[in-house]
């Protein structure tokens, strides 16, 4: 009897190119889809700006914060209390309503700065009342000083109108989206980490260590899914 004959070197070469192919195939997939959430998250940030912006240029008020929206925007339910700060907790009277970061998005979405049409409600946030990030955490715009070292610090840092991507984005995305746009420094610059959890129930993201390294320099790390950024107005 005749033993089995083996591959030959032809054949194993072939094999070999069909593996390659694939797996580059796959790499290339992975890589397309990566840069198409870097711009879809860069655009949603960039609308964001031009809408805030855009509010204070016609109504001269902050959206959120604005106290004749109910008078002057069609179909808005909800005022500020008009003291230029989009705040978590607004003490003020009827029509106004807290918090104003959850009313921004009623006031952009109603006077047509914003695609869609979102409706003030009472915390916690829904996705009838506020937009959300691609990978399905809460989009933000707020007064506070929860991004780059946090409150915690040092150092801490001021507070400033910022509008936070939301978490469950991983770090590697956050990193590319702040070489591409910013400095590429979690901790510096007009794009920076955030431990803003996405809304209620959501999950902090955890600072150095976790979604960055705290260096010096500081840098995004590569690997960690669970983070957020933000983008300083």
């Amino acid at each position: 009897m005749h033993g089995q004959a083996g591959y030959s070197l032809i054949e194993i070469a072939i094999v070999l190119v069909i593996i390659g192919l694939l797996l580059g195939g796959v790499l290339k997939g992975q890589e397309l889809i990566t840069s198409a959430r870097v711009r879809n998250l860069i655009s949603q940030q960039d609308g964001v700006r031009a809408a805030y912006f855009g509010f204070l240029d016609r109504f001269r008020a902050l959206p959120g914060d604005y106290g004749l929206a109910t008078a002057n925007i069609a179909g808005a339910t909800a005022n500020g209390n008009g003291n230029n700060q989009i705040e978590f907790a607004a003490a003020c009277a009827a029509p106004c309503q807290s918090p104003e970061y959850i009313v921004v998005w009623e006031h952009l979405s109603r006077a047509g700065f914003v695609n869609g049409i979102y409706t003030f409600a009472p915390a916690p946030e829904t996705f009838a009342s506020v937009p959300g990030n691609p990978f399905g955490a809460y989009v933000q715009v707020v007064l506070d000083n929860a991004y780059g070292t946090g409150p915690a610090g040092p150092p801490v840092p001021a507070m400033r109108h910022n509008i936070k991507t939301g978490n469950r984005i991983p770090s590697g995305i956050l990193a590319e989206i702040d070489r591409k746009i910013d400095d590429g420094d979690p901790l510096g610059g007009a794009f920076q980490f955030s431990v803003y959890g996405g809304g209620s129930g959501g999950t902090a993201p955890t600072g150095p260590g976790g979604c960055y390294a705290a260096g010096p320099p500081a840098s995004w790390r590569a690997s960690v899914t669970n983070c957020g950024g933000a983008s300083l107005l």
